[in-house]
């Protein structure tokens, strides 16, 4: 009895898991992409210009939005497919995850010249990475790579969530069909919304048997 009790709540848990993943997954998307047009770096150089240089995301990291729109997509998948292919999502997810995170760690805990090199370029004309170093005065670093791992972590865990939690993730077409049969099993007053579900679905609102039915006249 004990043993039954304490472990219908844990498969309850895996059951509803496919929306927190999804949810997770596209916020965090969505967070690195967002972090993609925003300014990273501001760089100021030696009597060069006057303002300080913005560095967005994009210069920084240039495969951050391609990035952040698979794990998008790999969510949007996620919420739709079946058993097998949610393994091989889940481990894409980790993988994109993976690869956000570890590309943003030396950006959001150093700054190598490389980041801003490309930027440095287009508004000095200025190249090669020790011309540049002797150009740079400091290096101002936001938020935004921080919270790019951050994102990056996070999908890559709910990746692992999916490998280990989809196969217990509850089927839309199996909770239909139970309560198809349930209903089919009890017979009484039926609403306009669940009549509607039943007939989108090829059901019989009624409960009358199919054989019963005469073909619609012509």
């Amino acid at each position: 009895m004990t043993d039954t009790n304490t472990a219908e709540p844990r498969v309850g848990r895996f059951a509803r898991g496919r929306m927190p993943a999804v949810l997770f997954v596209l916020l965090m998307g969505a967070l690195a992409l967002i972090a993609s047009t925003q300014t990273w770096y501001f760089v100021e150089l030696h009597d060069v210009i006057e303002h300080p240089l913005e560095v967005s995301g994009t210069d920084a990291l240039p495969v951050l939005a391609p990035l952040a729109l698979a794990a998008m997509a790999a969510a949007a998948v996620l919420a739709i497919v079946g058993r097998i292919m949610r393994i091989v999502f889940g481990a894409l997810t980790v993988v994109i995850g993976g690869l956000l995170a570890g590309l943003a760690a030396p950006l959001a805990f150093a700054t190598p010249i490389t980041a801003v090199a490309s930027s440095v370029t287009e508004a000095t004309f200025i190249t090669g990475d020790a011309s540049i170093v002797a150009l740079v005065a400091t290096i101002t670093p936001t938020v935004w790579p921080v919270l790019t791992l951050i994102a990056g972590a996070i999908i890559a865990v709910f990746g692992v969530f999916v490998l280990i939690s989809s196969g217990q993730w509850q089927s839309a077409s199996r909770r239909f069909s139970t309560s198809d049969a349930s209903g089919a099993a009890n017979a009484g007053p039926v609403d306009a919304i669940d009549g509607w579900d039943g007939l989108s679905r090829g059901i019989d609102p009624t409960g009358a048997e199919d054989s019963n039915t005469p073909p619609p006249s012509r």
